[in-house]
């Protein structure tokens, strides 16, 4: 019976041959909802942390510089990326010798997602208890998009952690409560489950002026829509839908003028990205999302800072702009 068989597979593969479709293009696991199966550019460490009474896992990479200048820098991601996209910026950090922290947020990334709501006091919190960890005293701050909110909280809570802050096309730089109504979480789920992946694709370059290639943006796509085949995928939902809240319900627009340690804004001039604008009344969404302006209107009035803006760049000013971002966030940091 054993040398049968052999012949016998043989024979039913000749009798239904695979397609070269299916040779070449086997179907791909789904991620899981802590980004399984997503590369990251460096080795990946958790930290357990504890939220509201819940077990959590933290994500980050921890690199070293070959040539240590003995500074840390800490990067914060934005709400629709993982923390893999900082990859340009950790080799540009860590060939100046910075040793570079990237953490993925709780909710985010390669972190847990929890069945509670997310909070910027509670990222904050478990940022700093991360820096505790790498027995990191103080650290620069660069961060992007929803991340600069993120940044602001850490700044004014931990003003004795944070040496300089780099803000790269925040978000944040106006409250959103006064142009967005409230919105219920359960409607803002059913909208964002039923969203293509086509559909988010366009999202993005609408609402970032993305200048990049459409393959630089596939990844995005991917690390999004690959985690629908996942069981747990309406746990990574209502996390996802809970970030959003938490940007609309807790506005640091507030804060950002009281910050005393140095700070740069660095903004893309076509970058009119405003969280919410399309629930806005339409005579108020033009008002919505005049990112450098506001930016430079901030550190005209604040004790120690100063906006850049990038022409010709969207949201992703650092991948778009990546040697005028290099000048300007080096130059700062050496100051």
């Amino acid at each position: 019976m054993i040398r049968i068989l052999p012949a016998a597979l043989a024979a039913a593969l000749l009798a239904s041959p695979l397609t070269a479709a299916q040779v070449d293009t086997p179907q791909r696991e789904p991620y899981g909802i802590a980004l399984e199966g997503f590369a990251y550019p460096y080795p990946v460490h958790l930290l357990p942390v504890v939220n509201d009474g819940e077990q959590l896992s933290m994500a980050y990479m921890d690199v070293a510089p070959a040539q240590p200048n003995g500074r840390s820098v800490v990067l914060l991601h934005g709400r629709n990326f993982p923390s893999s996209y900082w990859a340009p910026v950790i080799k540009m950090l860590s060939e100046a010798g910075y040793r570079v922290v990237v953490p993925d947020q709780v909710g985010f990334g390669k972190s847990s997602k929890p069945m509670g709501e997310l909070h910027f006091d509670t990222l904050a919190r478990n940022t700093i208890a991360l820096l505790d960890h790498l027995e990191i005293s103080k650290a620069d701050v660069v961060a992007h998009s929803m991340g600069g909110m993120l940044g602001v909280r850490i700044a004014r809570a931990y003003p004795d952690r944070v040496a300089h802050l780099v803000l790269t096309a925040p978000i944040g730089l106006e409250d959103y409560r006064l142009y967005v109504p409230p919105t219920p979480t359960e409607k803002i789920i059913e909208t964002e489950d039923k969203l293509t992946a086509d559909g988010y694709r366009k999202q993005l370059q609408t609402n970032y002026a993305i200048k990049l290639p459409p393959d630089a943006i596939t990844p995005f796509i991917d690390a999004r829509f690959n985690i629908k085949g996942s069981p747990d995928y309406p746990r990574w939902l209502r996390a996802f839908v809970s970030s959003g809240q938490m940007i609309y319900r807790e506005p640091v627009a507030h804060e950002i003028a009281l910050i005393t340690q140095p700070v740069l804004f660095v903004m893309g001039a076509d970058d009119h990205n405003a969280p919410g604008r399309p629930n806005a009344p339409e005579a108020l969404r033009a008002k919505m999302g005049q990112n450098a302006a506001l930016a430079r209107a901030f550190a005209a009035k604040m004790p120690n800072a100063r906006a850049e803006v990038i022409p010709d760049a969207g949201h992703l000013v650092f991948l778009e702009a990546p040697a005028t971002y290099k000048e300007m966030v080096l130059g700062f940091l050496g100051r």
